[in-house]
């Protein structure tokens, strides 16, 4: 059986889906992206990463604004299909579109579900401190990440693993998976699937400012988690003599110290350790590498140095 599959993803996430789906020989007659955005400081128009991969590989692209009114979907679903691949595409799908494809939409979804629903799944996972993320295919319906799961991919989360790491393994793990999955629709003409338990769900709200903002008062292991989390985007962030400086790096240490939170009870070449919690009862959080505003990164110690920063001076939450 040869498959007609539609690609629906905006993100580098998703353009390594249709790297490997181009690969692996199907046919692919229509390509989803977000419109182009203006990005940088002259706000020049780009376009996806997915759209860019697209156009290098000769493939037809539509960047429709809505596919919630019919005109708005004319065009898309004018196009046979015999099943959509979503992944990180950035719109809600009617359930017109559901219905387009005969074999209906596949989501490559960045953790195991039903844990992590949403938007963030790979910031959230490493900011509860899970030890293991995965990646789910599942067949789509019209909640929020709600289908019956296809295939699950176990993927570990390692205790440096940032955003930008997990993401990485979880993109490769994604095309991995997906291309598995399209291979048997293929071969069988049907797939299996298991509808997702009640059990275990949580939500992975989206990534706001305030998440970023580091509480001191806080303990250094949930701090070192979210500076993990939040790198590289949107950076946890502090503030030290008025300046707001994006902590890149850190790691949570043992201190039993009497000091507030945000104090600096230490400077040398390894980085700045800062008490964190209640009278410092949850340990130090040692910054590795921090990023001043309208800078690049650099070595914590470098930092300290440059702002004649040691012990007792004081970081502010961000």
């Amino acid at each position: 059986m040869t498959l007609r599959v539609g690609f629906a993803g905006t993100p580098l996430f998703a353009s390594r889906a249709l790297e490997a789906i181009a690969r692996a020989g199907f046919t692919i007659p229509l390509v989803l992206t977000q419109p182009d955005r203006p990005k940088g400081r002259g706000l020049k128009l780009e376009p996806s990463p997915v759209k860019a991969l697209a156009c290098d590989l000769g493939l037809p692209v539509q960047q429709p604004a809505t596919l919630r009114t019919p005109d708005g979907r004319a065009s898309v679903t004018a196009v046979p299909l015999d099943v959509l691949v979503v992944a990180a595409y950035g719109l809600i799908l009617p359930q017109a579109i559901l219905d387009w494809p005969r074999h209906g939409g596949l989501n490559i979804h960045a953790s195991r579900l039903p844990r992590w629903r949403g938007a963030a799944p790979i910031v959230r996972a490493i900011e509860a401190g899970d030890r293991e993320s995965g990646i789910t295919i599942m067949q789509m319906d019209a909640g929020l990440d709600t289908g019956p799961i296809v295939e699950i991919v176990d993927v570990p989360i390692a205790p440096s693993d940032t955003s930008a790491t997990l993401h990485d393994k979880l993109a490769a793990s994604g095309a991995r998976a997906i291309v598995a999955v399209l291979g048997r629709l293929a071969h069988d003409g049907s797939l299996a699937s298991t509808p997702q338990p009640s059990e275990g769900a949580t939500y992975a709200s989206k990534i706001g400012p305030r998440d970023a903002a580091i509480d001191w008062s806080l303990s250094a292991v949930l701090l070192d988690r979210r500076v993990r989390a939040f790198d590289p985007v949107p950076g946890a962030q502090a503030r030290f003599g008025g300046e707001v400086v994006k902590i890149r790096r850190a790691h949570a240490i043992s201190r039993d110290v009497d000091a507030a939170p945000g104090e600096v009870i230490a400077r040398n070449a390894d980085g700045i350790d800062v008490a964190c919690g209640p009278a410092s009862a949850e340990g130090a959080l040692r910054l590795l590498e921090v990023q001043p505003a309208g800078g690049k990164r650099m070595r914590a110690d470098a930092y300290a140095a440059g702002r004649g920063i040691g012990r007792g001076a004081r970081f502010e939450p961000g």
